[in-house]
């Protein structure tokens, strides 16, 4: 099979149709074989009914209903495991990205040689201040964060090697973040290209200022396990062992200080009436808890099974 379309959706009964005929006519013009995969992610509305309906007529088209919303992370996550085409592409069902940018992708995956290759929508038709500005700021910090030079890294319309999909873990809320999550996982060869974007055509926007400030607290939590999954006592044991140095020191301030007094005749007070004795004391206590975090972190790393640390690019004979 050349190409599975994985497309979470969420309340999208009208552009479903269409948006199936529009696929359906590149594949047949491209002469692809392929399978659709509909990821309904709890819809409320007719969504599910329309699924069933193309599924019967069309055996190229396959869903997968989720029980409630769990999100667009778990929505690709299950389409990912069942996809079986060489090529995966990912696009919204809202007819904003444009399936004909699907022959191109395939293209630069199969005959460039591109691990992954994300879609950047240089020209919008969203609201400039509720998505265009927020977006514009988050792909900033997503590019000096991540090392990753990408304009647009959550736009829907995406296209991976199989080998991608199957080997890159989306969970929580990572669907932005699945470039960043490829090149932590070996996969080097990251591109973009610039795809035709649509406005809306029917229903609203499923984005919210909630998502924008999730966006980048998981942009955060990528940072961290890029930097320091694999080793978390390098950052927490040496702010720890910085912290216990500081203290340490404040206390061995306190102490010659109480010994000069002494032994110049000054006159003293009590120790607990400095306020370095604090200082010393909180930085000692949170050094000391922040290398036991370290330490923790690095043996539950090690007592982890070994088939969770590595990943397997291609198999022969096997």
């Amino acid at each position: 099979m050349n190409l599975s379309v994985v497309i979470p959706l969420l309340n999208e009964q009208e552009s479903l149709p269409e948006l199936h005929s529009w696929i359906a006519r590149v594949m047949a013009e491209n002469g692809f074989s392929y399978e659709i995969l509909f990821i309904d992610d709890g819809s409320t509305d007719g969504s599910w009914d329309i699924i069933e309906r193309l599924s019967r007529a069309n055996p190229e088209v396959k869903g997968i209903r989720f029980l409630t919303n769990f999100g667009k992370s778990q929505a690709l996550h299950a389409g990912f495991a069942q996809a079986e085409g060489d090529v995966v592409i990912t696009m919204d069902a809202d007819l904003q990205d444009s399936p004909d940018e699907i022959p191109e992708l395939y293209r630069m995956i199969t005959q460039d040689g591109y691990d992954l290759v994300s879609g950047w929508k240089k020209k919008r038709y969203d609201s400039v201040v509720s998505k265009n500005l927020p977006s514009k700021l988050f792909n900033w910090a997503a590019r000096r964060t991540s090392g990753v030079q990408l304009h647009d890294f959550n736009c829907g319309l995406k296209a991976y090697k199989k080998v991608v999909v199957k080997n890159v873990e989306v969970s929580g809320e990572m669907h932005r973040y699945i470039p960043v999550l490829a090149k932590n996982a070996g996969f080097s060869k990251i591109t973009e290209k610039a795809v035709s974007h649509q406005a809306r055509k029917y229903g609203s926007t499923k984005f919210g200022m909630n998502r924008f400030i999730n966006g980048f607290l998981d942009l955060i939590t990528i940072w961290f396990l890029s930097r320091f999954g694999k080793r978390p006592m390098h950052l927490f044991g040496a702010l720890g062992s910085l912290m216990f140095i500081v203290g340490f020191l404040a206390a061995g301030f306190i102490g010659v200080n109480k010994l000069l007094r002494l032994y110049t005749h000054k006159p003293t007070i009590l120790v607990t009436d400095n306020p370095w004795f604090y200082i010393s004391l909180a930085t000692m206590v949170i050094g000391t808890q922040l290398f036991l975090a370290g330490f923790l972190g690095e043996i539950i790393l090690r007592t982890k099974n070994n088939d969770k640390n590595y990943k397997i690019a291609e198999q022969l004979n096997i």
